[in-house]
């Protein structure tokens, strides 16, 4: 499997830049996880949208659904012309009940509810949800791609050690780390992981790579991963447009 970097900035982006977004490609299919502003516009340096097979929100706050919102209309240009026959299947938490009404558009998409519990079986992979800790319902993403190997997308999330045993020996962990240890100390709200406590959680889940993402633009990404090296010394930081192979 592969993972292209749309996105990997939050809550805005800088000039150029895309917030969370990230695409899978399995067997010539692809996937979808979040849908930020910016993501869209990214998209289509590596497919045409026609060729999405579903996409997966792991909340609905703005960065990382907004262009939801602008692709429904090129999804509907593409069934006007034939490129598309069937909506677009649209995985998202049901909260806040006011953003998950606005999902559904001339049918565009195929909209189903994402929760603990739930198994999405799809181009030979595995997905299951974790609800993390989080202002809104939102859930970290597993995928697993047979023969032992995961992918593993956090979400947005505080620290909590349940984590931990959810992202066990993880392939490569795409963990969000909005913080430094610094805004922790002076109060942040506790709705973020820092970059020192994603190395944390890929230290005790003894994952294999850990690709640091969600970072705020008015800062050095390099004080990001020099945190995170500090427990785990393998942190490398999520690159927009870069393929990652699991």
């Amino acid at each position: 499997m592969n993972l292209t970097v749309l996105g990997c900035y939050g809550p805005y982006t800088p000039a150029g830049g895309a917030c969370s977004g990230y695409l899978l490609e399995q067997e010539g299919k692809y996937i979808l996880l979040d849908c930020g502003n910016g993501v869209l516009s990214k998209l289509q340096y590596h497919i045409n949208i026609d060729r999405l097979e579903a996409v997966f929100i792991s909340h609905l706050h703005s960065d990382h659904i907004s262009d939801l919102f602008i692709m429904r209309y090129a999804l509907q240009v593409d069934m006007e012309l034939g490129k598309r026959n069937k909506p677009l299947k649209l995985y998202a938490p049901d909260e806040p009940a006011s953003e998950f009404e606005r999902l559904p558009y001339k049918d565009v998409y195929a909209v189903e509810l994402l929760h603990e519990g739930k198994v999405v079986d799809m181009a030979s992979l595995s997905f299951s949800f974790m609800k993390t800790v989080h202002p809104i319902d939102c859930y970290a993403i597993k995928v697993e791609l047979g023969a032992g190997k995961t992918f593993l997308f956090s979400g947005d999330t505080a620290y909590f050690s349940e984590l931990i045993p959810f992202a066990w020996n993880t392939s490569l962990f795409l963990c969000e780390a909005n913080y430094l240890q610094e805004d922790l100390v002076k109060g942040a709200p506790p709705n973020h992981l820092s970059a020192y406590q994603a190395g944390e959680i890929a230290l005790q889940a003894g994952v294999q790579r850990l690709l640091l993402t969600h970072l705020p633009p008015n800062r050095e990404s390099s004080m990001y991963l020099a945190e995170a090296r500090m427990k785990f010394p393998e942190a490398t930081l999520a690159e927009e447009g870069k393929v990652y192979t699991i």
